[in-house]
């Protein structure tokens, strides 16, 4: 059963009031006058205190006082969006005075009738409209009120993936990354994820996505090195029934599960060449080629990858197609190791243990100093994952703090002295004694590669060097850099 029609009616002259009121009154079971105001401040201020106990809005154009017409229409939408407003104005009787039903659109109501002509006196002019109008009305505030709920548990239920997707973080060049994502979610161009295994690249493409305007669509990611290469092109587009020999069933290819949303495509250094044809193909035309299937089907997906792999070295090696790479690294973002980014160490080592703690009903677990300083000394070549994993482990085997012998237990007989910085350069070695210009050489390499690794561009990385960006190039070069 429908509820009742709930109205505020802002009108100041008694007369109308009384005519709005027997035009009501024909469907007092389904429609009623909840309050009644003569000024749009007043009006505000009902609204204010009760947003949700009126449905419809019936107000005159021309009501006293400062506040009225376009307006009064838009403060009231601003407080409740989802009401819906009538206006009736003596203003003019011409239905066609397009001008002035653009301008109450615009500002929100919803629908406007003229009050009346000289020969009627009790009811609004065209009462039927008056009343269709409402009912009209009703089920618009219905059907948006319904639209405002999913999409605030829709947003809801997005603040709470990206809350558990947090990137954690203090340091300069990640609080960078944090930025290049905000911009990267605001756009819709193709990117490349470039940094070694471990370091968080699936995170950040999922910052990326859930922050752009496909995040209400899928999220569909595939590690390319994972699926045997004679399987990568029926997982990626999908076949037809009858396809081939055991194809009993229809299957959809990940790009069409992604359709509107995001494919993430992590290893893609593994695809075969065989796939990355047909991958340039959807990316040229934004059509795939399902297997039995004549017709091609059209898909809007954006496209993430990512490698810990140099591209350029695997193009030169033939295993990786040019033209595929200049597709997809439109925008490369560089995602830097954990050695490189050490202020972050203890930043993650404190959510983690902090995580676990909770997840294995302990008390929020403290840390050794001298455990501290063991973990941000060293190198992590298993990078965040490796952080992540020896956390859980501390935590497991710790009880209120976390010392010395808990870390060992941890370890199980590793030493953390064990990993040199490969950014480091030796000399303790007497017999191993180089020539000055190989040592220039690794130098110029190490620095360069951690120039360009927290810089967002190769023109910003020459600048840091002092460099113009040509000879920056050739520099580049002549290391075996790009």
């Amino acid at each position: 059963m429908r509820n009742k029609i709930k109205i505020l009616l802002i009108e100041d002259e008694e007369f109308d009031v009384k005519r709005v009121k027997n035009t009501i009154k024909l469907f007092e079971n389904s429609i009623e006058i909840g309050g009644i105001v003569s000024s749009g401040s007043d009006a505000l201020n009902l609204i204010n205190e009760s947003p949700e106990k009126y449905d419809i809005i019936v107000m005159d154009y021309q009501i006293a006082g400062a506040l009225r017409g376009e307006e009064l229409i838009r403060k009231i939408k601003e407080i409740n969006s989802v009401l819906q407003i009538i206006v009736i104005t003596k203003l003019t009787i011409n239905i066609s005075d397009f001008d002035f039903a653009k301008n109450l659109m615009q500002a929100g109501a919803f629908w406007y009738c003229t009050k009346y002509p000289g020969d009627i006196e009790d009811y609004i002019y065209q009462p039927t409209d008056f009343i269709m109008s409402i009912f009209n009305a009703y089920d618009k505030k219905r059907l948006e009120m319904q639209s405002y709920q999913s999409n605030k548990k829709l947003n809801q239920n997005i603040e709470e993936i990206l809350e558990k997707r947090k990137i954690i973080s203090s340091s300069v060049p990640m609080e960078k990354l944090k930025q290049t994502i905000n911009r990267l979610a605001e756009s819709e161009m193709n990117i490349m994820i470039i940094g070694a295994s471990g370091t968080g690249k699936e995170l950040v493409a999922n910052n990326i996505h859930y922050r752009s305007k496909r995040k209400f669509e899928n999220f569909v990611p595939i590690n390319c090195g994972s699926i045997p290469h004679d399987l990568i092109e029926s997982e990626l587009f999908g076949y037809e029934k009858g396809a081939f020999t055991g194809a009993n069933t229809s299957k959809a290819g990940l790009f069409e599960i992604a359709d509107r949303g995001t494919l993430f495509l992590d290893e893609i250094a593994e695809l075969p060449l065989s796939a990355q044809v047909k991958l340039l193909r959807v990316i040229q035309e934004g059509e795939i080629e399902k297997i039995g299937r004549t017709k091609r089907i059209k898909v809007d997906v954006r496209i993430i990858a990512a490698t810990n792999k140099n591209l350029e070295n695997e193009i030169e090696a033939g295993r990786f197609r040019e033209d595929l790479y200049y597709r997809l690294n439109v925008v490369p973002v560089f995602v830097l190791p954990l050695k490189e980014r050490r202020e972050d160490i203890p930043t993650l080592i404190n959510h983690f243990v902090e995580v676990y703690s909770y997840d294995m009903g302990k008390p929020i677990l403290s840390i050794d100093d001298n455990v501290m300083e063991k973990l941000a000394n060293y190198d992590w070549p298993g990078n965040v994952r490796e952080l992540k994993n020896l956390a859980q482990r501390l935590v497991f085997n710790s009880n209120i703090r976390i010392n010395i012998t808990n870390l060992e237990e941890a370890l199980f007989g590793k030493s953390l002295n064990s990993v040199k910085s490969e950014n480091s350069i030796s000399f303790s070695n007497s017999s191993d004694i180089k020539q000055l210009k190989v040592i220039e050489k690794e130098f110029r390499e190490k620095y360069f590669k951690f120039v360009r690794n927290n810089s967002e561009s190769d023109a910003e990385a020459a600048q840091k060097l002092g460099l113009a960006p040509p000879n920056y190039h050739r520099m580049c070069k002549e290391l075996g850099i790009k």
